[in-house]
């Protein structure tokens, strides 16, 4: 019997004013939307954080990198870079970048064609497909030995 189980993990869509959070999961290699964190005093909310943390219990967790078209990096590159070090200080879980060039755009597509779109939709939309990109890059971990 094999103890290796999929992984849970949380992905984020790290915003100044706001924060996407979706959840997903190795096995199906999906995420689902879950909801978006207000940063009213330009401050991750640490608080809604926790709470998601501790009813997910995710073993790790994905941030998305804004970058430039052309790859380089802004100011909000490295905020979200720090965001993921506090994250990892915080809860002591791996934490795991992707870039995350045009996620929003691909978020407010999805809503649109769903007939749903809300502007308060599109981050947890994003962070969803922070998510599923970054299941999507990871090797197999079929263990038939």
């Amino acid at each position: 019997m094999s103890e290796s189980k999929p992984r849970v993990l949380l992905g984020f869509d790290f915003g100044i004013r706001r924060i996407g959070v979706a959840v997903g999961q190795e096995l199906t290699r999906t995420a689902r939307a879950l909801e978006t964190l207000s940063s009213p005093d330009g401050g991750p909310d640490w608080r809604g954080i926790s709470r998601l943390i501790e009813q997910w219990q995710p073993d790790a967790l994905v941030i998305g990198l804004p970058l430039n078209l052309d790859g380089s990096e802004h100011e909000v590159t490295r905020l979200a870079r720090r965001f993921g070090n506090r994250l990892k200080g915080r809860y002591n879980l791996p934490v795991f970048t992707i870039d995350e060039r045009l996620s929003s755009v691909e978020a407010e597509r999805y809503l649109t064609e769903q007939g749903r779109f809300s502007k308060g939709d599109v981050d947890k939309q994003a962070a969803r497909i922070i998510l599923e990109s970054w299941l999507a890059q990871q090797p197999d971990t079929d263990n038939d030995a």
